[in-house]
């Protein structure tokens, strides 16, 4: 660690799914200083990749960006007690109507470290079975699903089709893994 210190956090707003706070800080010298920050509920994303090299991806509506998204499968963190995997699983068959023989914890990474604390588990789910989904809300019930070659990736971000960072981190990350697999 490099001498700084969390002192506390002042809360400036409650909302339904986060929490808006002025946080304090010590750094090395000793001196305080304060920031801004977002306090988020945790998120698990997953990268339905089946056999012949494709994935499964929602086309959605963001509200906070106003357009569709072409993302992978996502979902919060919001059932007490429940573990990340079981909630992967969970969001997988929500979502795209898919069960997962193996879901392979991948990477973990802050979005938006800046600002947030939020904290995304990224998922390889293989082995795939399609169920009845059981989508949730608005923007869920209107979404469509789309399925892309991993070959094709480079070229949907370069292009601007993919702008969404757990999506690009999660479908290059594939990408390498099955790289190396068939390597």
């Amino acid at each position: 660690m490099t001498g700084f210190r969390h002192v506390g956090d002042s809360e400036i707003a409650t909302l339904a799914r986060l929490r808006i706070v002025r946080a304090e800080f010590e750094a090395p010298d000793g001196s305080r200083f304060q920031r801004d920050v977002v306090r988020n509920q945790q998120v698990v994303a997953m990268v339905p990749l089946f056999a012949d090299g494709s994935v499964c991806l929602v086309r959605q509506y963001r509200g906070p960006v106003d357009q569709e998204i072409l993302e992978i499968p996502a979902g919060l963190c919001d059932v007490t007690d429940e573990p990340p995997e079981s909630t992967a699983a969970r969001e997988l068959v929500e979502e795209v109507g898919l069960v997962a023989d193996t879901l392979k914890l991948v990477a973990t990474f802050h979005p938006a470290a800046g600002f947030s604390d939020q904290l995304v588990r990224l998922y390889l789910a293989t082995g795939l079975t399609s169920v009845p989904d059981n989508r949730q809300g608005p923007e869920e019930d209107h979404m469509t699903i789309e399925r892309i070659h991993l070959d094709d990736v480079p070229a949907l971000i370069a292009h601007g089709q993919l702008i969404d960072s757990k999506t690009i981190i999660g479908l290059l990350l594939t990408r390498e893994l099955v790289g190396q697999l068939g390597a």
